[in-house]
C-alpha cells in the first residue's frame, strides 16, 4: 500500500511540476549584440517586474552570433548594433524567418586610450585606417609610426569581437570595407575585457560602444575624432550624448536595433514585450547611458511593429554610415 501511495505521490509531484512549467512557460528568448545588451536587459527587468508570469532571457553572442540563432528560429528577438546584412537575410529566408526591424537607440563608437596617454589629443579617420587596415598588420606597431611626434613605444590594440556589429560598423566607417581589418589586435565580445585592457596599459588604443566608456570614465580617456569629410571645419569631435544624437560625431555615430520574428509576435507575451520596449524605451535607454531616439522615432517604430512591416530599412545591406533613422521610418 505504501508503494502505491509513493507512486501516487510521485505522479502528483510530476503533475505539479508540469503544471508549474506550463504556468511559467512564457519565456522570451533574446540574444545578440553586447552593445545593445544593457538596454534590453534594463527593459527585460522592468517588464518582468510588471509581468510576473514572464521570463526574459538575454544572451550576448555578438550581433553576428545573435543573427545565426535568430535566423534559424532559436530566438524570438535579436539585439543588433548594425543592420542585418545579405548573408543573414539569406539565412533567415532559408529557414522561413520573417522579421520586423526596430531601431531603439543611438550609439557612438568611442576611441579610447589610457588616461596616462597625454600625446594623442585627437586622431583622424585616416590615422585610424592606417592603424586598423589589414595592411597594417605587423607594420604599424608603434605610436611613432602613426603620427610624427608620438612616442616610439609599442602600440597595443583592443577592440570589439569580430562577430560584433560594432566591429562591422567600425571597419565600414574607418577602413571602408565591413569586416576588414588587421587580425593582430585583442578582440572580445565582452566590452569589459576591452575596458580592462586599455585601463591597464598606457600604450593601448581601443574602440567600443559609448555607454561602456561612460560607465568607465575614471579608467579611460576618449580621443576626439577628426573626420576630414565632415562639414564641421575639420574640428575633432568628442563623443557625447549630444554629438551622437545630432550625428555630428562622424563617422562613428550609429543607430542600434532589435529584430523581432513575426512568428514570435504571434505570441501575446512577445507582442506585449515589444510594445513595452517601444513605450518605455526612451526612459530606459537614458537610464543605461545610451542616447534615445526622438519620441517620434519610438512612435514610428511601435507603428512598424503593430503593422508588422517586415524587412530592413537598409535594404538588408548591413552597415551604412550617416543615416537619419526618423526619415527612414517615416518613409517606410
Amino acid at each position: 500500500m505504501s508503494t502505491q501511495h509513493s507512486a501516487l505521490a510521485a505522479c502528483a509531484a510530476v503533475a505539479l511540476l508540469l503544471g508549474c512549467s506550463k504556468k511559467s512557460a512564457e519565456v522570451i528568448s533574446i540574444d545578440g549584440s553586447s552593445t545593445v545588451f544593457p538596454i534590453t536587459e534594463a527593459v527585460a527587468e522592468e517588464f518582468q517586474k510588471e509581468n510576473a508570469g514572464a521570463r526574459v532571457t538575454v544572451g550576448i553572442s555578438g550581433t553576428g552570433g545573435g543573427f545565426k540563432k535568430f535566423c534559424t528560429g532559436e530566438t524570438d528577438i535579436s539585439d543588433a548594433s548594425r543592420p542585418i546584412k545579405p548573408s543573414e537575410v539569406e539565412l533567415c529566408k532559408k529557414h522561413g524567418v520573417e522579421y520586423v526591424e526596430l531601431p531603439i537607440a543611438f550609439d557612438g563608437i568611442t576611441i579610447i586610450a589610457n588616461p596616462k596617454n597625454d600625446w594623442a589629443k585627437h586622431i583622424t579617420v585616416k590615422e585610424l585606417k592606417k592603424i586598423f587596415e589589414p595592411e597594417a598588420q605587423g607594420k604599424v606597431t608603434k605610436w611613432s609610426e602613426v603620427r610624427e611626434g608620438w612616442p616610439d613605444k609599442p602600440l597595443r590594440l583592443f577592440g570589439a569581437g569580430v562577430d560584433s556589429g560594432t566591429y562591422d560598423y567600425f571597419t565600414e566607417a574607418v577602413v571602408g570595407k565591413e569586416h576588414s581589418s588587421r587580425g593582430d589586435f585583442t578582440s572580445s565580445e565582452d566590452d569589459n575585457v576591452i575596458v580592462q585592457g586599455v585601463a591597464a596599459d598606457p600604450y593601448t588604443l581601443g574602440f567600443l560602444g559609448f555607454a561602456y566608456y561612460e560607465n568607465s570614465k575614471s579608467k579611460l580617456r576618449a580621443i576626439p575624432v577628426d573626420d576630414e569629410k565632415a562639414d564641421n571645419g575639420d574640428a575633432p569631435t568628442e563623443p557625447t550624448m549630444e554629438t551622437i544624437r545630432t550625428g555630428t560625431y562622424q563617422p562613428l555615430s550609429r543607430p542600434v536595433f532589435i529584430y523581432v520574428s513575426t512568428k514570435s509576435l504571434d505570441k501575446p507575451i512577445v507582442a506585449k514585450f515589444v510594445d513595452f520596449y517601444m513605450t518605455r524605451g526612451e526612459e530606459l535607454v537614458k537610464d543605461v547611458h545610451y542616447i534615445p531616439l526622438p519620441s517620434r522615432g519610438y512612435e514610428l517604430a511601435k507603428a512598424r511593429a503593430h503593422k508588422r512591416v517586415t524587412g530592413s530599412l537598409f535594404g538588408g545591406k548591413g552597415s551604412q554610415i550617416g543615416v537619419s533613422i526618423e526619415k527612414l521610418l517615416e518613409g517606410s
